[in-house]
């Protein structure tokens, strides 16, 4: 492989800002970059093991880097990613996301947080940082992450998350954490619509559309216009459905005492999910307001996508990257660290070549040089 072959994804990160002065910087700072996202998607998770990797693939690493000094030390990785801007470098990962994913319209977008929570330094007062990412459901990749300002919540991240991303046709869909006015603003001026979960968070808004739905009789709405569909599942020791009932109808919004003051606001959704196992029956009800007019197959599709986030990327940053249990802490190396795992978790997400999941795919790429750079090169 020749030098710069390897430079598909790195041409993101050339403006990057070294925070190093002049005179101590004796490795180039997109040698160390390219190193890091190399070790992470293989499997490091501490700067001592970046360096590990680093020098096992010196020879590799020569074949497209200059390193005019060699592979830098653990001591170097960690101080340039704890010093680094992590704004910056995460601005970076979503030039790289919004170049190589198109997305699809009515493709759902899915907003949730996550605590990494061994981030957290208790002698320096140093709580653990708090992350809302945001996850394109049929790209299978991070859009972008914000951090939670300390002393705040992902009720102000949210809205910074969403202005820097390229939403127009999607489908937003947030928890009930998010289900502010603001935030339905800045999703509608984005060109996006929206479906926000609502409960007793929200209290008068909850109320009236809990209401709303149970004056149409709670099972069928036939006295109310509004639109219906219904899926069936079964498998794993249980059998699960899932009725979803969507009203647009202008006279019933009225019922709402706040509509008007919702962005964009063209109808509520009750979805009610019945799950039968050996053990028993339960039933749960979920309420939803929504930009998309009353199209209950539409909205019931985005409600079941939504959890992808938990289950595609959550559970991977948990299970297979480890996230709660690395302890880089140092300044901003956390929140840099964590968005070195959204590189690596995307990276191996668009490599499909390889029918086997991500731990298989980190596996071989740490086992095969050639396989590594086919998951570098996107």
């Amino acid at each position: 492989m020749e030098k710069g072959q390897g430079a598909s994804i790195m041409d993101h990160f050339r403006d990057l800002e070294d925070p190093r002065i002049e005179r101590s910087k004796r490795h180039q700072l997109l040698d160390i970059v390219a190193i890091v996202i190399c070790a992470v998607i293989c499997g490091a998770d501490s700067w001592v093991y970046v360096e590990m990797f680093g020098k096992s693939k010196e020879e590799w690493f020569r074949s497209f880097l200059d390193l005019p000094h060699g592979i830098p030390s653990h001591d170097t990785f960690g101080e340039v990613f704890s010093r680094l801007d992590p704004e910056q470098f995460q601005s970076c990962f979503m030039e790289w996301t919004q170049a190589v994913a198109a997305l699809l319209p009515g493709e759902v977008v899915a907003i949730d947080g996550k605590t990494v929570r061994r981030s957290h330094d208790k002698r320096a007062g140093k709580q653990a940082i708090h992350l809302v990412s945001a996850w394109a459901s049929a790209n299978t990749m991070t859009l972008g992450q914000v951090k939670t300002e300390e002393k705040s919540n992902e009720i102000t991240a949210i809205p910074r998350l969403l202005e820097m991303l390229e939403l127009s046709g999607c489908i937003v869909t947030i928890d009930a954490m998010g289900c502010q006015k603001e935030i339905a603003r800045t999703i509608v001026d984005r060109g996006a619509d929206y479906l926000l979960a609502v409960k007793e968070n929200q209290g008068q808004l909850y109320q009236d559309v809990r209401d709303l739905f149970e004056a149409g009789d709670g099972s069928g709405l036939e006295g109310l216009p509004h639109d219906y569909a219904t899926t069936l599942n079964k498998g794993h020791g249980r059998i699960e459905r899932r009725e979803c009932w969507a009203i647009d109808d202008p006279a019933c919004l009225e019922y709402l005492s706040t509509a008007g003051d919702w962005p964009g606001l063209r109808s509520v959704v009750k979805v009610e999910s019945r799950r039968e196992t050996d053990t028993g029956t339960t039933v749960q009800a979920r309420y939803y307001i929504s930009s998309l007019g009353a199209s209950a197959k539409r909205q019931l599709e985005a409600v079941r996508t939504h959890w992808s986030i938990e289950n595609s990327l959550h559970w991977s940053m948990d299970v297979t990257f480890r996230e709660d249990h690395c302890r880089v802490r140092k300044d901003h190396g956390p929140q840099n660290m964590a968005t070195l795992r959204q590189i690596s978790h995307n990276l191996l997400k668009q490599e499909t070549s390889l029918k086997v999941g991500i731990q298989g795919k980190r596996l071989q790429a740490g086992w095969r040089e050639d396989y590594l750079l086919k998951v570098l090169l996107g």
